[in-house]
């Protein structure tokens, strides 16, 4: 059963190796790419369904037991952001077969999608903080050619900031790395997990706590160092920025996850509450951000970092409650910020065009992908019946029990200001009649397979409101399993830990 954990990254790399070798076929490049996002998927939901029902999976590769070999591990939460993983993965490589032009295509746009699934799911599924710092490097590789693919102006702008940006966030990483291996002499998470605990400089502990929280705060986008996400997911191809809004900053936000629950429970009072605040000032700003835009696009990109401040919220209370409200979030929200991209993509393709000011009447051309829009912005919103309606009360209520009613005020206020936000978009874009002055776009071909996407995803956010139980369920074990660390430490070093 070990061998599921290597095949969430394993799979994505092959597709990628073989899609690159197929440069002179369109035909492979473009069945290949689909055929590995779908067994990416499937690899997902079988590791899932495992740890679901065994528990932590450990694999220590080559035989070296921890903590001196690399270890992958696979609890509940990572499982889950496998799994989720694969499903996005799978609709996006369906969507880009109509959304990514050949010339795209033939500068590597398929193998560069699954380096980058693969380097997600080596995040989600590494052991240590070496091959955590690999995998994100991996992901920077592949994200920024992605980003910079095409080469027009905007997409070197933005692919600029973008790089400089988490260039610094590695040095930052890369610097705690450092230090934590001199003072503690292991980078191994169960290994650090107890040296930590049974260390005599929490001084130096805590210091290196704030490096990390400022390398995954802007891999996160968390507030102040959110700027360059608006800046630059803008700029790429749609499908492009639907990927990076689903996964990329939900791997800061897994990591910072990982390391405040397992390593850094030393002073929850300080870190913690640093936590809270800068979650605050996140839906804050971001929500202000998206609600100032006239830009579709641009405002689901501020919306990205308005919706963090709702994930990290549960990090910042650290109570089960919390932190399962905090994993139904996350999965909830790479599914429905992942969408509304999706759904931006085929409006421009039907009017050639994002400015709000320039779009209207597609509630009466197009019903169905009225329909599909408003399902994702509903539940990004936070409205019943659909997910995102769940995910919030769970934070809220967990914010009520731990008595922090400022933070449940902000996050009901930028719940609110969404809701507002998501009804210009329908307003401006769907129900208001076409601008007499807009320009002529001829209907193009393929928008079924753009739809077919849009319409699983929007189904899946629909089933999981609905049942919203058995995922609350899996989240709460998940969140167990993160406030039991002596749990993760023994399924990694063993009983003799």
């Amino acid at each position: 059963m070990t061998l599921l954990l290597v095949l969430p990254i394993v799979i994505p790399l092959l597709t990628a190796a073989v899609t690159l070798l197929a440069h002179g076929s369109p035909r492979t490049q473009r069945t290949v790419p689909v055929a590995g996002a779908l067994g990416l998927l499937v690899a997902g939901v079988l590791l899932l369904w495992t740890v679901e029902r065994q528990g932590i999976l450990v694999l220590q590769l080559g035989n070296w037991p921890a903590p001196f070999g690399i270890t992958l591990v696979a609890d509940l939460f990572s499982a889950l952001m496998v799994a989720v993983t694969g499903l996005i993965g799978a609709a996006v490589a369906v969507y880009s077969l109509v959304a990514i032009d050949e010339t795209r295509e033939r500068f590597g746009y398929h193998p560069l999608l699954h380096a980058l699934l693969a380097s997600v799911c080596g995040a989600f599924l590494t052991g240590d903080l070496f091959n955590l710092y690999v995998w994100f490097e991996v992901m920077l590789m592949a994200s920024f050619v992605l980003l910079a693919l095409g080469g027009g102006r905007p997409q070197i702008e933005g692919a600029m900031k973008y790089v400089t940006l988490n260039l610094v966030a590695s040095a930052f990483f890369l610097a705690a790395v450092g230090i934590l291996y001199g003072a503690a002499g292991s980078l191994n998470m169960a290994d650090l997990a107890v040296k930590l605990e049974n260390g005599s400089a929490p001084g130096v502990t805590t210091v290196v706590a704030m490096l990390f929280l400022v390398a995954f705060g802007i891999k996160a986008g968390v507030f102040p160092l959110f700027f360059w996400l608006p800046a630059s997911y803008h700029t790429p191809p749609v499908v492009i920025s639907a990927l990076f809004a689903g996964l990329l900053t939900k791997v800061g936000v897994y990591a910072l996850i990982r390391v405040f629950t397992l390593l850094f429970v030393h002073d929850v009072g300080y870190t913690h509450t640093l936590i809270l605040v800068i979650a605050g000032l996140t839906m804050i700003t971001g929500v202000l951000g998206a609600v100032s835009q006239n830009d579709f696009r641009r405002i689901l990109s501020f919306h990205i970092v308005s919706q963090i401040g709702y994930m990290v919220m549960g990090l910042g209370l650290f109570t089960r409650l919390a932190l399962a409200g905090s994993v139904f979030y996350i999965v909830h929200h790479i599914i429905v910020k992942t969408n509304l991209f999706l759904v931006s993509g085929v409006v421009d393709r039907l009017r050639g065009t994002l400015q709000l000011s320039s779009l209207g009447g597609l509630y009466e051309s197009r019903p169905l992908l009225a329909g599909l829009f408003l399902v994702p912005a509903l539940s990004l919103a936070g409205l019943p019946p659909f997910s995102g309606f769940f995910a919030k009360l769970a934070l809220i209520h967990a914010g009520f029990e731990a008595e922090q009613y400022l933070i449940v005020g902000v996050a009901l206020a930028v719940g609110l200001l969404t809701l507002v936000s998501m009804m210009k978009i329908w307003a401006e874009a769907f129900w208001k009649p076409l601008p007499p002055d807009a320009p002529e776009t001829p209907v193009q071909g393929g928008l079924s397979l753009m739809v077919g996407p849009i319409a699983v995803l929007a189904t899946f956010t629909v089933l999981i409101g609905l049942g919203a139980g058995p995922l609350f369920e899996i989240s709460m074990r998940a969140a167990d399993q993160l406030m039991d660390r002596e749990g993760y430490i023994r399924a990694v070093l063993g009983d003799g830990s």
